[in-house]
């Protein structure tokens, strides 16, 4: 278990800033298998996750959901057949929180099983 998927989720207002570049780096060093894209605008954690078929994708896609439904904090998901993509990003905010790197974390522990 990494320090950051142990950290706590804190409430996010409308104003809270988005995390700096410096941020950012520091961060990514403990979510390595993700990458910050930006859509529409807007930076993003993006991970793609590999299973050998479409009903191990589905299981792991209803974890995300159900981790993401406890925290109040909802990523992007897509689901396809072997393939399953998640983006985490703070919609309040239009951009990065401390929070999407550690829910990025917690994914990543429910990948590894």
């Amino acid at each position: 278990m990494t320090a950051l998927e142990k950290q706590q989720c804190e409430a996010c207002r409308a104003d809270a800033p988005t995390v700096s570049a410096d941020e950012q780096s520091a961060l990514l060093r403990e979510v390595p298998d993700w990458d910050i894209t930006e859509v529409e605008g807007v930076h993003q954690l993006r991970r793609e996750f590999r299973f050998k078929n479409f009903v191990q994708a589905q299981a792991f896609t209803n974890k995300v959901a159900d981790l993401a439904e406890e925290e109040g904090h909802h990523p992007a998901i897509l689901l396809e057949f072997g393939k399953v993509t998640v983006r985490w990003w703070t919609h309040k905010i239009g951009g990065l929180h401390r929070n999407d790197f550690i829910m990025a974390a917690r994914t990543d522990r429910l990948f590894e099983g």
